[in-house]
């Protein structure tokens, strides 16, 4: 945070006026550390207080609704796994017509599983946080972020077959591979 001699706050590519000056929105970026303290401006480490993740709380110690904020992550888990099965549903619909003849690979009905799996899993663990900063703590983890099964379940579950399920729960891609010796399957 930059702060001029007369306690004015200025934010990085934000035009501003000082001392009777204009000055343009990438100035604080592009000038040396020496020309800002010529014109009175200098930087100052951001205070802790001032550092809050906005998707939880208002301000410093202020936290948003618990209750909506479970409800809303507990929707955005499911719409992540609604996506990431949406890439197999046309597996699911092709094997319910009687003349196609086809078969849901085993290995997709796996993962495609373990995608609901991860989803209640996921569900259950928002569902019993009690706090917006247990909530906040849960969902910012690696724990929550990985959509990905350890490849040893995988492998416990069918054998040898190795696997390798990546998703993003920023977007809406998915891609699963699987490698079963001579047999290989691929969903992107």
């Amino acid at each position: 945070m930059f702060i001029t001699n007369d306690g004015q706050k200025l934010l990085i590519d934000r035009p501003f006026r000082h001392n009777g000056m204009s000055f343009p929105r990438n100035w604080l970026r592009l000038t040396s550390p020496d020309t800002r303290a010529a014109h009175g401006i200098t930087e100052v480490p951001s205070t802790p207080s001032s550092n809050y993740n906005q998707k939880f709380f208002w301000s410093p110690n202020n936290p948003k609704d618990h209750t909506q904020l479970v409800e809303n992550w507990v929707s955005k888990v499911k719409t992540t796994a609604g996506s990431m099965l949406a890439q197999t549903d046309w597996m699911i619909v092709r094997s319910s017509d009687p003349s196609s003849g086809k078969v849901v690979p085993v290995e997709v009905t796996a993962a495609r599983q373990l995608i609901r799996d991860k989803s209640d899993e996921k569900e259950a663990a928002i569902l019993a946080t009690e706090t917006t900063e247990e909530l906040a703590a849960y969902v910012t983890s690696t724990v929550f972020t990985n959509w990905q099964e350890q490849e040893e379940q995988l492998q416990d579950d069918m054998g040898t077959m190795s696997a390798d399920i990546s998703f993003d729960t920023g977007t809406t891609s998915a891609g699963i591979s699987f490698d079963m010796g001579t047999t290989s399957a691929g969903i992107v």
